[in-house]
């Protein structure tokens, strides 16, 4: 044969397609325990077998810490874990990662099931959470009328925070139709905008009492309310998963009742502190204010005002004799400027070489005949003197 395997290779084929089975993922086996052992290592070892057949067990140390129970030989209980195989052996077992007794132990199975779902799901994320209103105007309880949490909250909510309106939603908090009811009081609560918080929750009891609030009806109506949700459900060791999905989570309905509502108590000395407060700065602000005045009041342009006319006149002189003094140098220096500019348009002047004998003889046009050749005969002239100017005519060149 080509295809030859040793032992363990053939041990880790079969693990590995143990392993990739989803139905041998997460599977919850039922049985009694047998051959229990713990090992100083913190793994417990056992077998689970009912009439007809048996199964090897591990839970291991970090799984172990989840124990509410001591397990023991002859116990009835749910396994929940993983099928897989143990290569060095060949032998096939369970990977437990939870261990409960069964009967009331199915509760709990339940309850961490659909924990789990939900936190996959994102339910439980702190990213969804709405903050509570600091100045309720209006708060629902959504609660059994015949309890005696109720009637704590609402002798709480009278004493902190008489100025909110408190809306009782009255429902089942124990039995079959629990969670519908609650449900939709939620729901009621969101279509009509009925409040501005809702307390969710109910007084202390069992496992089975408190279920209601276990439901994934009641969880997922809880996550999409639109406002905020206080989960008070039984007393402080109780914890549900409306808890978890809940904008907050209160110990007790009486705790809901504090951390809904502000202390009337404590709002009426933080506004004394405040009010004191404002009053040290108006007079911090008035003593400021009588400072600069008195300041002002001091200056010597308020005790006599012709002061401050004296200086401008005085300013004003000052000013006028520098205006006039740069205006009279501007003046001189444009004077100068005219006198070497007429003295040199003079030099230049024609009239200059008129007056030392010479003469200008110019056409009919006046344009000037500068050479002998561009005279013709019998064409009318113009002679310029210094003084005068004649006409004339060309006879011959």
């Amino acid at each position: 044969m080509d295809n030859i395997l040793s032992v363990t290779q053939l041990n880790n084929l079969i693990k590995a397609a143990f392993d990739n089975v989803p139905a041998l993922q997460n599977v919850c086996v039922r049985g009694e325990i047998s051959n229990y052992k713990l090992y100083p290592s913190g793994h417990h070892y056992f077998t689970l077998k009912d009439a007809e057949g048996s199964l090897k067990c591990v839970l291991f140390k970090g799984n172990a810490f989840s124990l509410r129970f001591r397990p023991q030989n002859g116990m009835a209980v749910l396994a929940v874990g993983r099928i897989s195989v143990y290569p060095k052996d060949g032998v096939y077992q369970l990977y437990c990662s939870r261990l409960v007794p069964d009967g009331a132990g199915d509760l709990n199975l339940a309850f961490e099931q659909l924990k789990q779902a939900l936190f996959r799901e994102g339910l439980f994320d702190a990213s969804h959470k709405k903050a509570l209103p600091s100045y309720p105007h209006r708060i629902g309880i959504v609660t059994s009328p015949a309890g005696a949490a109720v009637h704590d909250m609402l002798r709480i909510l009278g004493k902190r925070y008489p100025l909110s309106k408190v809306i009782l939603l009255p429902v089942r908090v124990q039995g079959q139709e629990a969670p519908k009811e609650i449900s939709r009081s939620i729901d009621y609560a969101n279509a009509v905008n009925l409040c501005d918080v809702l307390i969710v929750g109910r007084g202390g009891g069992s496992l089975e009492d408190l279920w209601a609030f276990n439901d994934e009806l009641v969880a997922r109506t809880i996550y999409r309310s639109q406002i905020p949700v206080v989960s008070a459900v039984g007393h402080e060791p109780d914890v549900t998963i409306s808890d978890f999905v809940a904008d907050l989570r209160a110990a007790t309905p009486s705790n809901a009742a504090e951390l809904t509502a502000p202390d009337q108590a404590e709002l009426k000395a933080r506004l004394e502190a405040l009010q004191k407060h404002m009053a040290a700065a108006l007079q911090r602000r008035a003593q400021i204010a009588r400072s600069r005045l008195d300041a002002l009041r001091s200056r010597p342009v308020l005790k006599d005002p012709t002061r401050m006319i004296q200086d401008r006149r005085l300013r004003l002189d000052q000013a006028s004799e520098a205006l006039c003094s740069a205006q009279n140098s501007r003046v001189q220096r444009d004077r100068a400027a005219f006198s070497r500019l007429t003295a040199a348009l003079d030099a230049m002047s024609p009239l200059k070489v008129l007056s030392r004998g010479y003469a200008i003889v110019s056409d009919e046009n006046q344009t000037p005949i500068t050479h002998a050749a561009d005279a013709v005969p019998g064409q009318n002239i113009t002679i310029t003197f210094r003084d005068a100017s004649v006409s004339a005519q060309i006879t011959g060149v």
